[in-house]
């Protein structure tokens, strides 16, 4: 029986995706593991350190769907690293060349680069996942460029902005997390090979010809310096999902809080049964952002795991290379579940307008009194126009009534102005500022990139 929310039966659809769990499984992580094994073999006999004819046999009889997995599980617990356990079978596979996998080579050579063709892997997955994303936003952004709501500080209602405009800070988000993630590709996937104590000294004076034939057989870039304990490249990848599943929480506070019945201007997709609740029928619970929520909460415990894994011993670490294995796999597989819900709720989003337009129209016009002093100050003066406004918004907060009305009633505003004047500067909608103007610009920004 499965033991955690990432493989349960019940739970590992809901926080990660099939696809992302199959590239960190044990037989996907164990065929990288071969796949390094025999592309250092071929980058040996292309440099000449070992005969082309193993290489070959190697290559041809080396097999990760065909291992012994209860062995290798049980001599990995014995020796604390599969690599050993691992070459044992291997070599055997490989008959008469079997002494010649490995060679020169150290364990955290082959799981360090292992990894690193996992996350390529990943990252293209991720990055998919960003791309849909994207024409989701801003398929938002386009067509709420100029509705307007209350924009809210401080869970208080500020000034009005248009649902388009926060899709627009959303999009830009994304866009710029596909930015990252294309500039982290070459700092982060390059291999390991550099030997022992990282000096590369078992290929004497062909180590680092070695190390560049092999990186090529891969497709992976060539480190200038062995990374054993120069972890910043993983560190890297983990918070840069840490960034990414951050933005996908913001987004579903922001659905969470304006789904909550007393805003009613937001709500994830309709699916019969989806978010009900055992005792109360009325319920409809935002599920898909509750879990891109937690997974984000999930990633940032281990992007900060990952940070502390960076603090290593001398030249091979004693301890924090280990919580690596736990941290990687989990963040990948959190990350995907979280873009996964994402792209499931923001697709089929559900925009009130009218709840919109009603909530924005609670304070009766108080929500623009910075528009309606600024509309005033050139003809009374900002000191009086300031003056004046904060009175009026007073008689409205304890009397109730409308903003436009109670200026005009009184005598140094109606005497100046026009109350038509007046009914234009208190309707939120005439005070979006460059809120539209901004979707404009993100959505050829964003269109640029694609």
């Amino acid at each position: 029986m499965a033991s955690t929310v990432l493989d349960s039966v019940l739970f590992r659809d809901s926080f990660g995706t099939p696809a992302m769990r199959a590239i960190f499984d044990d037989h996907e992580l164990i065929r990288k593991y071969v796949e390094v094994e025999v592309a250092l073999a071929k980058a040996e006999a292309r440099c000449g350190v070992i005969p082309q004819d193993a290489a070959k046999e190697i290559a041809e009889k080396c097999n990760a769907d065909t291992l012994d997995f209860d062995l290798l599980r049980h001599e990995t617990e014995i020796v604390g690293y599969p690599i050993l356990p691992l070459v044992h079978q291997i070599s055997k596979q490989a008959g008469a060349s079997g002494g010649y996998v490995h060679w020169g080579a150290t364990t955290q050579d082959i799981m360090d680069t292992a990894v690193v063709l996992q996350i390529r892997d990943a990252f293209d997955l991720i990055d998919a996942d960003i791309r849909e994303l994207r024409v989701i936003l801003a398929g938002l952004a386009q067509r709420y460029r100029d509705t307007p709501m209350a924009g809210r500080t401080h869970l208080q209602q500020a000034l009005p902005i248009t649902f388009g405009y926060k899709a627009a800070i959303w999009l830009d988000m994304f866009d710029r997390h596909a930015e990252r993630l294309e500039q982290a590709r070459p700092r982060v996937l390059v291999g390991e090979f550099a030997g022992a104590a990282g000096t590369l000294a078992s290929l004497g004076d062909k180590g680092l010809a070695v190390q560049k034939a092999m990186m090529e057989e891969l497709g992976l870039g060539v480190p200038a310096s062995t990374w054993h304990v120069a972890r910043d490249g993983f560190a890297e990848a983990v918070n840069l999902l840490g960034v990414i599943t951050g933005s996908l929480g913001k987004i579903a506070y922001d659905v969470m809080l304006l789904a909550a019945n007393e805003f009613g201007e937001l709500y994830e997709p309709f699916v019969k049964g989806r978010g009900a609740s055992s005792t109360m029928p009325q319920k409809r619970n935002p599920i898909s952002s509750e879990l891109m929520l937690a997974c984000a909460k999930g990633v940032r415990q281990h992007a900060g795991l990952m940070l502390d894994a960076m603090v290593q011993d001398l030249e091979r670490a004693t301890g924090p290379w280990h919580a690596e294995w736990i941290a990687i796999p989990e963040s990948f597989v959190l990350a995907a579940g979280a873009l996964h819900q994402a792209k499931f709720m923001l697709d089929g989003l559900i925009v009130d307008e009218n709840a919109m337009a009603r909530n924005l129209d609670m304070t009766k016009g108080l929500i623009v009194a910075e528009a309606v002093m600024m509309g005033l100050a050139p003809y009374i003066g900002r000191q009086d126009a300031h003056d004046v406004v904060y009175d009026a918004c007073r008689v409205v907060n304890e009397k109730g009534g409308r903003l436009a009305d109670v200026l005009n009633a009184m005598p140094g505003v109606s005497s100046r102005l026009d109350p038509q004047l007046i009914e234009r500067l208190t309707d939120p909608a005439n005070y979006l500022g460059m809120a539209p103007q901004m979707v404009d610009q993100v959505l050829a920004k964003s269109a640029g990139r694609h």
